[in-house]
């Protein structure tokens, strides 16, 4: 999904200070200029989506002329103090694509963005290969990583990827590497909880011959080889405390020494550090440091699990059928039953789970379309409802597999499944049943937290980033 990018000119730095925060908070890209001063960044508009503009400025008539004659009549909404709307010149309202009152309702703000048309470059991007990063799925969980990947790449931030073991960690640190400005540079992965602890020190910076018993020859570290490129420390909440101490002092001062070595090296290196535990909370039980937390945590990425995103199965599955046709070797397919048995399974261990499941099937019912009672005896648990509505759709599918150049179009059918108990004689929606329970939660650990977002997800045990991400699906207000 494409970023859009948002200018405000104005000089009015109370409004500014109230504009950026909330846009830094619904984590859009916005740059600030003032009045006097904002010729300059007519210069390239080619990725901006909107212009703001406080009312007020000096010469706004002719400020508000010259954005739109520069920009090719970009939409540019007047920024107005409350209760003077009313006194707006016609020739401004004219001009101007909307006025919205400030401070605005969060809704009402959050639907104006809504709104803004994606730049004519971003819409030609959305429709490349490179779109998906891929990541298979339509879920909001997705297209939000998405977006937040689009949002990070072209920064040197440390970015730390978080979730459960299965769900893409590696997949996210190899699409922020591709989409960055290192991407001709080398992607150096490293897994913090497969090496020895005794390992780890020599495995990240080298060591000189003779260092220690067993070396024989000087060896370069995972640093060294990721020199302008990027070093991804998957399993970061594995490393042992001591490796984490000289970790910190890298990361502070891009500097380190090999193994037996007082020669210090300098690195040019983008850090993405991955982990499938609750830092936090091992902050809390003293495995792991608070202030290399604080250093990793710069731009965090949470991925949801594949439980909490099931629409997307059926588009995982047909991707997952794709790239093994795409290989030359024999698939296997579903019927819609089966489909609906395979969204109803929890997947513990995500979407690697899934994948093994479908490889194992290849296997043992090669060119077979297997039908409910097909499936493994933990699916038979579950049960398909006497009335399956269909939903139809078209499925681009990514290529995982960097030797297949051609994507795949299918026919995917998915499976809307309506199973509750106590169920109302005359039906219910079960979807708008669960949205509206989620809002009213979230909504009482807003209350309880006086509308602290940070107190309010440890209260509903998730993540920040994940309640941001549904107050934005919700346009809840805080």
């Amino acid at each position: 999904m494409s970023l859009k990018q948002l200018i405000l000119i104005d000089d009015n730095k109370e409004r500014i200070q109230q504009f950026e925060n909330i846009l830094s908070f619904l984590e859009y890209q916005v740059s600030i200029v003032n009045s006097t001063d904002y010729i300059s960044i007519l210069n390239d508009v080619s990725r901006v989506s909107a212009f703001f503009i406080g009312n007020g400025c000096e010469k706004q008539a002719s400020l508000i002329k010259t954005v739109l004659e520069s920009t090719n009549n970009l939409p540019i909404i007047l920024l107005i103090d409350k209760g003077t709307s009313l006194h707006i010149p016609t020739a401004i309202q004219k001009m101007v694509t909307q006025s919205l009152e400030w401070p605005s309702h969060y809704s009402v703000f959050l639907d104006t963005l809504k709104k803004i048309p994606l730049p004519k470059k971003a819409v030609v991007l959305s429709n490349q290969k490179t779109d998906n990063k891929g990541l298979a799925g339509n879920s909001d969980g997705i297209q939000f990583i998405r977006e937040s990947i689009d949002q990070v790449a072209n920064s040197n931030s440390t970015v730390l990827v978080l979730g459960e073991s299965g769900t893409g960690k590696e997949v996210v640190a190899q699409a922020l590497h591709a989409a960055s400005d290192r991407k001709n540079k080398p992607f150096v992965p490293v897994n913090c909880g497969a090496i020895p602890a005794e390992l780890l020190e020599s495995e990240l910076f080298g060591h000189e011959k003779g260092a220690f018993t067993g070396a024989l020859t000087t060896r370069q570290g995972r640093f060294e080889m990721a020199e302008g490129g990027t070093l991804f420390l998957d399993e970061i909440g594995d490393m042992p405390i001591p490796m984490q101490v000289k970790l910190l002092r890298v990361l502070q001062e891009r500097t380190f020494e090999r193994v037996g070595s007082n020669n210090t090296i300098e690195c040019d290196v983008r850090i993405i550090a991955a982990t499938h535990r609750n830092l936090e909370k091992e902050i809390e039980e003293k495995r792991f440091r608070e202030d290399l937390f604080y250093r990793l945590n710069v731009f965090p990425i949470e991925l949801p699990s594949l439980r909490e995103r099931v629409e997307d199965i059926p588009l995982l599955v047909h991707y997952l059928v794709t790239r093994i046709e795409a290989e030359k070797r024999e698939p296997v397919f579903f019927t819609k039953e089966a489909l609906v048995l395979m969204m109803q399974h929890p997947w513990p261990g995500n979407v690697r789970e899934l994948s093994n499941f479908i490889e194992r099937l290849t296997i043992t019912h090669p060119n077979a379309t297997l039908d409910a009672v097909d499936l493994p005896e933990k699916f038979q648990q579950y049960e398909i409802p006497d009335n399956i509505e269909i939903e139809e759709i078209e499925v681009t599918s990514p290529s995982l597999n960097k030797n297949v150049e051609d994507e795949k179009v299918g026919q995917v059918l998915v499976e809307k499944v309506s199973k509750t108990s106590d169920l109302p004689k005359q039906g219910l929606d079960l979807k708008e049943y669960l949205s509206d329970l989620e809002v009213n939660l979230i909504q009482q650990a807003l209350k309880e937290c006086n509308g602290v977002v940070a107190h309010a997800a440890k209260l509903l045990n998730m993540r920040r980033t994940t309640l941001v991400e549904k107050l934005r699906k919700y346009e809840l207000s805080v």
